[in-house]
């Protein structure tokens, strides 16, 4: 029995895909990393609508390619890798003058280009998992969910986060465009028919987007006296700091004790006064709210979970998330991260099917 489509609410999505992020950035082995890629991918496949952003997670996963290549090329422009297994002798150029003791080219072992692979991959794999987000959750519904407190900066956020879909969607219109009145060129040659329209019309949304924000309050306060305003902006500012401060140091295997788990409940502690006293400034309304149920607690729970195992691991037995690259060897891959990772494809049956925006004439047809 199917069930009825529903926007899930994005801010699962997004706790799902941060998980992924965060279980990414906890390990350099290729095998976790190209399996967290497929989960990531596999989800969007399946549960992403037709709307116009959900077409960018193929400009991600270009960008998320670019990046681990660059990671390579990095290595090899700058050299230092004649340890180990040289695979690739270049000439080396030293620079002079205050460059001095830096060189460009030289031996490059196959060790050194492998290090920077994992890392550029690591680097790919979080690109891609923030990618999905934008995928699969609408940028500008998350402003519905943001707390009152975070209303001003919760807007900028989410006008930074829509940009990239924004972008993308220009550049599929102007492409559809351009077929339609017979356009043949690609590549670069095709570069300079589709950068302009796409600037003008991505200038043009956002002036709208800006226009629309204002005349409906965004960025308007109530009047609060200035003590009110610089007591729980401060509060506010100290808790959020305390809190991404505090999940640095959770994250970051190199930290002292207190900048962990103590930072964070200290940041929460704060935020948990500044929040509410500082939400009382804004007066604002939402017209039918996104709902947060059971399907949408499962979605988070199972992005988060890769997360929390990911971490455990790396501070436990890290020796499977970090293969060693000297000696040289098939990295392996730990069962326990391995399910932990699976587990965050569960959203491609758990999450109810997307809403087409459409139309019902073009949902058929496609």
């Amino acid at each position: 029995m199917s069930r009825l489509p529903r926007a899930l609410h994005p801010g699962a999505w997004w706790l799902w895909a941060l998980g992924l992020a965060t279980a990414a950035s906890r390990t350099t082995n290729p095998l976790l990393l190209a399996l967290i890629i497929a989960v990531a991918g596999l989800v969007v496949a399946s549960r992403r609508g037709d709307a116009p952003w959900a077409f960018a997670f193929k400009f991600y996963l270009w960008a998320g390619l670019v990046v681990a290549l660059s990671r390579v090329l990095f290595r090899v422009l700058f050299g230092g890798g004649d340890t180990g297994h040289v695979i690739l002798w270049l000439p080396e150029i030293p620079l002079p003058g205050s460059f001095a003791g830096i060189h460009l080219l030289g031996p490059v072992s196959a060790e050194y280009l492998l290090a920077g692979l994992y890392d550029g991959l690591r680097l790919a794999a979080m690109l891609i998992c923030v990618g999905a987000a934008n995928a699969l959750a609408d940028p500008k519904r998350m402003l519905k969910a943001v707390p009152g407190a975070l209303y001003e900066v919760g807007t900028a956020v989410v006008v930074a986060l829509s940009v990239a879909p924004q972008l993308v969607e220009s550049v599929l219109r102007v492409r559809r465009a351009r077929r339609l009145r017979g356009g043949r060129q690609r590549g670069l040659r095709a570069l300079r028919g589709i950068a302009m329209p796409v600037l003008v019309d991505a200038l043009d949304r956002s002036l709208a987007l800006a226009a629309a924000m204002d005349s409906r309050g965004y960025g308007r306060g109530t009047g609060a006296t200035r003590p009110v305003r610089l007591a729980t902006g401060t509060l506010l500012v100290a808790g959020l700091l305390g809190i991404c401060v505090g999940v640095y140091g959770l994250l970051d295997g190199t930290s002292p004790g207190w900048l962990g788990l103590p930072m964070l409940l200290l940041g929460l502690l704060v935020a948990g006064f500044g929040l509410p006293l500082a939400g009382r400034r804004v007066r604002r309304s939402v017209y039918r709210p996104d709902p947060w149920r059971l399907t949408e607690t499962l979605v988070a729970a199972s992005g988060l979970l890769p997360a929390a195992v990911l971490v455990l691991t790396a501070r436990v037995d890290p020796g499977n998330l970090y293969p060693a690259l000297d000696p040289l060897g098939w990295p392996g891959l730990p069962l326990g991260a391995t399910l932990a990772v699976l587990v965050a494809l569960l959203p491609a049956w758990l999450a109810p099917p997307p809403v087409s925006v459409l139309g019902p004439a073009r949902a058929v047809a496609a």
